[in-house]
């Protein structure tokens, strides 16, 4: 991954053995003194699609790696679910050195193993951070002219495919500026095999509506008002149902985390930040 001179954060990565599972790991040590953040990426997404984001956020350490069957990192013999994730997630943060809390960012289909992994490992997970999410499958859904495009990994696979529908995909920015689709194009690296239908398996049937209210991190829900693929509405359940939540609106789409990562960096390091109440 290549980042910016001006960023004070240099990211590692490299390819970690697990019990049989490998996966492809990056790390960015910052100067802040802050617990690492931890980020899970959205379906079908490698590490590399986050880079603007990474990069805004400047002096924070972060860890973030490609999903099983996604990236770099190969896909498993059987299917996993999101309680699967989280132990292997725990485990990798336990090679990594870290046994204490870390802060956790999940983007859209990650939003929803944030969840899961903060539920599983309270005292892991210090701040929770949603972005552009949902409680899973009972929730307020996109358009199906929308839905039925993430079906398949098309988008990743087929680069005139992207910037035929990405507008309609993803809103906000992307809507207004090709150029940020073909930009985002260049960092692909397309889901291999049984890899995307591995995520998709594991978000079906799994809600998080039930224990919501039982998370007691301090959560930020960031979401875009222009998002076609996960209506704000979902932000505002999600916000209402956690008990110490606060709810961030952007004028963007799914993926402002890129298109505004200028923008809502400082917002997440500010939260980072906070003094715990």
């Amino acid at each position: 991954m290549h980042m910016s001179p001006e960023s004070a954060c240099s990211m590692q990565i490299q390819m970690i053995d697990l019990d049989g599972q490998t996966l492809r790991v990056a790390t960015c040590r910052g100067s802040d003194a802050s617990p690492p953040l931890l980020i899970f990426n959205g379906i079908g997404a490698n590490l590399e699609l986050v880079e603007p984001f990474v990069t805004a956020l400047d002096d924070v350490s972060v860890i973030i790696f490609d999903i099983p069957g996604v990236g770099g990192s190969p896909a498993p013999v059987v299917p996993y679910r999101f309680s699967t994730l989280s132990v292997l997630t725990d485990k990798l943060l336990s090679r990594l050195g870290y046994d204490g809390a870390v802060d956790v960012l999940g983007v859209s289909w990650g939003g929803a193993l944030a969840q899961q992994f903060a539920r599983l490992y309270p005292r892991r997970c210090r701040r929770l951070i949603l972005a552009a999410t949902s409680p899973g499958v009972v929730m307020v859904p996109g358009k199906l002219s929308v839905l039925s495009k993430l079906i398949g990994p098309r988008r990743y696979t087929d680069p005139a495919y992207l910037q035929e529908v990405g507008a309609d995909i993803y809103g906000g920015a992307y809507r207004r500026n090709p150029a940020l689709l073909k930009e985002h194009s260049r960092h692909i690296q397309p889901p291999r095999g049984r890899g995307y239908l591995y995520q998709l398996l594991a978000v079906s049937g799994w809600t998080s509506l039930p224990w919501l209210g039982a998370l007691r991190q301090p959560t930020l829900v960031m979401h875009g008002s222009d998002d076609p693929i996960v209506p704000l509405s979902n932000a505002k359940i999600l916000a209402a149902r956690i008990r110490d939540a606060t709810l961030y609106v952007i004028d963007d789409g799914h993926l402002f985390l890129i298109s505004r990562a200028n923008d809502v960096a400082p917002v997440v390091r500010r939260f980072l930040r906070q003094e715990a109440s």
